[in-house]
């Protein structure tokens, strides 16, 4: 058990205390700080009081922390492919067929659990020792995403991807050739009204804009590289099958062609953020998974027209 013990001078009167708290210990999120408040973790004048509550001049402010507690997740020594780490954050190539993060249904073999036993320096994040999840790649989509190894780095990541200054570039196979070299897609994402596994194009979605361009077309299919401005649930595959071209591989949005591959044809190719404690900007690029580059080529030998 950690305790911290404060005492408000006159400047700092009339602040909030959870945004009191947070000046004193910047690498504690305000959504942390507000729930130790809720749980009495965090007293002032050993009373326990509400988020908001107003703090004056010679209050005490006492925060008492535990050790983070392990995450029901269990370690699985599972290969994965680690394009960088330090004690900040890692950046991993996921495979196809790897879930992210436990959940219904998905208890095991995730990158949290193989996290969990490749990561000897994990801190706690939110009172629990775990990876933490700054963004999310379907289970079938293959590439590069970062994940935060302590809460401080959390934060600052997500604040970023918040920002939109996390810059996330994809590839992909979709079915018919468009006839645009680029184009924004700009339509809002929700929940389906009758299937809610999925995702669909709706007034009351939240706003979701997707850029593309063409690398290349074949007879029947165009290869595209995509830039997210924003990141909706099942974004790319909702909105390429929006406009009439899924994305290859993709059954649960209109793709009525899977070649040999086991999921769709979409790759987080590129991935570039800044670095949150160094400040420096880094980027990564991660090569198409085997399957994908396997059925470029055959489109590539059996196409009458390539452009």
């Amino acid at each position: 058990m950690q305790v911290f013990i404060w005492e408000v001078s006159l400047a700092e009167a009339g602040k909030r205390l959870d945004l009191y708290v947070q000046e004193k210990k910047k690498e504690w999120s305000r959504s942390r700080i507000q729930k130790m408040i809720r749980e009495g973790k965090i007293l002032l004048n050993n009373q326990e009081v509400k988020t908001g509550q107003s703090i004056k001049e010679g209050d005490i402010v006492k925060a008492n922390i535990s050790e983070p507690k392990p995450t029901d997740a269990k370690a699985e020594k599972i290969p994965l492919d680690i394009v960088y780490e330090d004690s900040d954050m890692v950046v991993v190539n996921k495979p196809r067929g790897m879930v992210v993060h436990p959940a219904v249904g998905h208890q095991s073999g995730t990158l949290v659990n193989a996290l969990l036993a490749h990561c000897q320096d994990l801190s706690g994040i939110n009172d629990t020792i775990r990876p933490g999840i700054v963004h999310r790649l379907d289970k079938d989509t293959t590439g590069l995403l970062v994940v935060a190894k302590n809460e401080s780095a959390q934060k600052e990541l997500s604040s970023q991807l918040k920002k939109r200054s996390i810059e996330r570039t994809y590839r992909a196979l979709v079915s018919g050739c468009i006839k645009e070299n680029s184009g924004m897609i700009d339509a809002p994402i929700g929940r389906h009204p009758v299937h809610r596994k999925k995702m669909a194009v709706g007034d009351k979605g939240r706003s979701a804009v997707t850029y593309f361009s063409v690398i290349k077309r074949f007879d029947k299919y165009t290869y595209v590289e995509i830039r997210l401005e924003t990141g909706r649930t099942h974004q790319i595959r909702v909105h390429f099958s929006y406009i009439g071209h899924p994305v290859v591989g993709d059954k649960t949005y209109g793709s009525k062609k899977s070649f040999s591959l086991e999921g769709q044809a979409l790759h987080a190719y590129r991935l570039a953020l800044t670095h949150p404690t160094c400040g420096g900007r880094m980027e990564w690029e991660a090569d198409l998974p085997e399957d994908m580059k396997k059925v470029l080529e055959h489109l590539k030998e059996n196409s009458a027209s390539n452009t």
